[in-house]
């Protein structure tokens, strides 16, 4: 065992004793409600969405925590911090202002390192969903087994609660290699898929476009049609978990397909900026090989021009990943551009050429098709002087954060805003 794992293993004490502290001084607030939680590597943002807004336009009054931010009831409140599970005290507060609220469901997106932190001890899981698990957080949890292991953590609790008159559910993509592995720890596992004709719902005739998804599933031998306002083939894997919580939280089938195709959009996910120059930008959290797989190919497709992406490696981050990132960067690109995100205190030309040697593999150089603009505005300007009639521009990696990390600390940032300037110096 390493110093790495010492000290996690050393902090481990802690991090329980302080959500063991927060649950009992605010009276374990989540007993109140039906809790369903969300994990997985790529997804789980969107999916809580989904759950969240079909509920609520159901009529119940539903909580959600993710990475983007808080909602209770109607109203949104979105964060500038870069941490997907809040810590032990900030959870269960935030979870006994839903109580007094009169909250009646909580979404809740759970990351590895809040699992295996111990920081969601005391929420009482009635749900689980698994999205999917490729290797990410390595610099963290050491081996991809380890990180999937911290995400089956989830369904254990499932289980236990189940002990206690839970629903013992979990919601399983079967098309995923380590969905077995999250099956067989719950008493009720219910599967999704496109591939695995065994799965419980299978999405069939499935339709992709640049403004979203459509596609029929079949629960009890009725017929969803389900409609995504997000474009992607992915987006069907989402949803298909949405639907699933859905019906086993008793909505109808009219509840389930209007809650899904109301969401217009999540912040920072696939969301795209139509400008008046005839080329689109799309915003997108995307910073694994695993989302980039699943993203880019569909994009390049339906793209008429040309494609540019602006990405980046972060600062003190796994960086097994970033060759295997800037190949497929350049492979679905006409140009890469690596900036700054989230560099913290490293070089950001040195973390660019993380990128950068995976991105030469596929025939591309600087000045051929790969630039270095350190200055992530700059990659900005530079895309959109460059972008005609029929091309995109892709801003992966920073997608709904407020901030990015340099440096001297957090400073204000917006994806939204930095693709406005730079197309107010092109008018």
């Amino acid at each position: 065992m390493n110093i790495h794992d010492l000290r996690n293993s050393a902090l481990i004490p802690y991090h329980y004793a302080q959500a063991f502290l927060a649950a009992n001084h605010y009276d374990y607030p989540a007993s109140a409600m039906t809790v369903i939680g969300v994990t997985g590597t790529n997804g789980k943002t969107s999916t809580c969405f989904m759950i969240y807004h079909a509920l609520k336009k159901a009529g119940y009054k539903v909580g959600m925590m993710s990475t983007i931010g808080m909602a209770m009831g109607e109203e949104l409140e979105k964060r500038a911090g870069h941490m997907t599970t809040e810590t032990p005290k900030l959870l269960n507060k935030h979870i006994a202002e839903m109580r007094e609220a009169g909250i009646q469901y909580l979404v809740l997106e759970v990351s590895s390192h809040a699992l295996a932190q111990n920081r969601v001890f005391g929420i009482p899981f009635d749900i689980a969903v698994m999205t999917n698990v490729t290797p990410e957080h390595l610099d963290y949890h050491r081996t991809f087994e380890r990180y999937r292991a911290a995400k089956m953590k989830l369904f254990r609790m499932v289980a236990d609660e189940a002990k206690r008159g839970g629903s013992g559910i979990g919601i399983v993509n079967a098309d995923d290699p380590s969905g077995k592995y999250f099956a067989h720890l719950v008493p009720h596992p219910i599967s999704y898929g496109v591939k695995d004709t065994n799965a419980d719902l299978k999405a069939t005739r499935v339709k992709v476009t640049s403004k979203g998804v459509e596609y029929y599933t079949r629960i009890d031998k009725e017929a969803y049609h389900i409609k995504v306002n997000i474009p992607g083939e992915f987006y069907v894997y989402n949803s298909l978990a949405a639907v699933a919580v859905c019906h086993a939280l008793g909505l109808t089938r009219e509840q389930i397909e209007d809650g899904i195709a109301d969401l217009k959009g999540v912040e920072g996910r696939m969301e795209r900026i139509e400008t008046d120059h005839g080329f689109d930008v799309i915003i997108d959290y995307a910073h694994t090989p695993d989302s980039y797989r699943r993203m880019l190919p569909d994009l390049q497709k339906s793209t008429k021009g040309k494609v540019y992406i602006i990405t980046g490696a972060e600062g003190h981050r796994d960086n097994s990943k970033f060759g295997t990132m800037g190949e497929l960067a350049g492979k679905y690109s006409d140009e890469v551009i690596l900036t700054e995100q989230d560099p913290m205190d490293e070089d950001v030309r040195q973390l660019s050429e993380m990128i950068a040697k995976g991105v030469r593999k596929t025939g591309k150089d600087e000045g051929k098709g790969l630039t270095f603009i350190e200055s992530r505005q700059e990659a900005v300007n530079h895309a959109v002087s460059k972008a005609q009639v029929g091309d995109l521009i892709l801003l992966l990696g920073m997608g709904h954060q407020k901030t990015i990390e340099r440096k001297n600390g957090k400073e204000p940032w917006s994806e939204r805003e930095a693709v406005e300037k730079a197309l107010e110096s092109v008018k």
